[in-house]
């Protein structure tokens, strides 16, 4: 992966947006009781896949190293809301894996908690906000 990473998300209809990197596209939409249709992950939940597929990898690459199987590897992440500022405010991942032993257990866990999302969830990323003209056809 370059130094940066860059997604597009563009405006579709109601409240739907197609979001593009490296010639790969998504759709992103809102539930039903949120004035969407559902054709596609909200925001939020993009966030959680993010979270669950890095910790995935991770997880596949401690386990490879150590010749073991992966056979039934499984991330789920989970979250809760909060409210002023609205945000998620918690996290639990659980991880399904294959029977390992205490030692590996800890080395999955760390592992784990080494990966790219997760690490920049704990330490909070500098955000900055623009608002750009559109181009001239």
């Amino acid at each position: 992966m370059s130094a940066q990473t860059q997604i597009t998300a563009e405006y579709v209809d109601n409240v739907r947006f197609e979001v593009r990197t490296r010639g790969h596209r998504v759709l992103c939409d809102q539930p039903v009781n949120n004035g969407g249709d559902d054709g596609g992950m909200a925001p939020p939940e993009f966030l959680l896949a993010s979270l669950a597929a890095c910790a995935g990898y991770y997880a596949l690459r401690y386990l490879s190293a150590r010749g073991i199987p992966p056979a039934g590897l499984q991330v789920r992440v989970t979250a809760e809301k909060a409210l002023q500022p609205a945000r998620l405010a918690s996290f639990d991942i659980d991880i399904t894996a294959p029977e390992l032993d205490p030692e590996q257990e800890d080395g999955l866990l760390r592992a784990v908690n080494a990966c790219l999302i997760h690490n920049t969830l704990m330490h909070a990323p500098v955000i900055r906000t623009t608002i750009l003209s559109p181009v001239a056809a």
